[in-house]
């Protein structure tokens, strides 16, 4: 992972240096996948996603429609993710990683998952 975290409005993402999205397409980035890390499992829907954020604890927030959103009870931390799996970017996944350490990986998909 090689980039520049950047704060904007609150807000912290990585801004990675392939010169693209993360998520391939005509920029020619590598794609990357969410792994739930203790099953090696790729994360290939919000379905998937939620069911291992609901066993570590997380609850789904019903606030904003347009949004899938995870709330872990007794803090502050709130999983914002865009409403269409399509649009589930690599930045999504890292606030997932950082806030479930050593339960979630961002992988290349070209890099061996096991």
């Amino acid at each position: 992972m090689s980039g520049v975290w950047v704060f904007k409005n609150g807000v912290v993402r990585l801004v990675e240096n392939s010169g693209g999205d993360s998520q391939g397409g005509s920029s020619g980035g590598r794609r990357k996948v969410l792994v739930h890390v203790p099953s090696g499992e790729i994360i290939a829907s919000y379905g998937d996603l939620e069911r291992k954020l609901t066993a570590l604890g997380w609850e789904r927030y019903y606030d904003d429609p347009n949004l899938l959103q995870f709330h872990k009870r007794s803090t502050v931390l709130l999983i914002s993710l865009p409403k269409d799996f399509n649009k589930f970017r690599s930045m999504h996944m890292y606030d997932v990683v950082i806030k479930n350490r050593n339960e979630f990986e961002v992988r290349d998909m070209s890099t061996n998952l096991n």
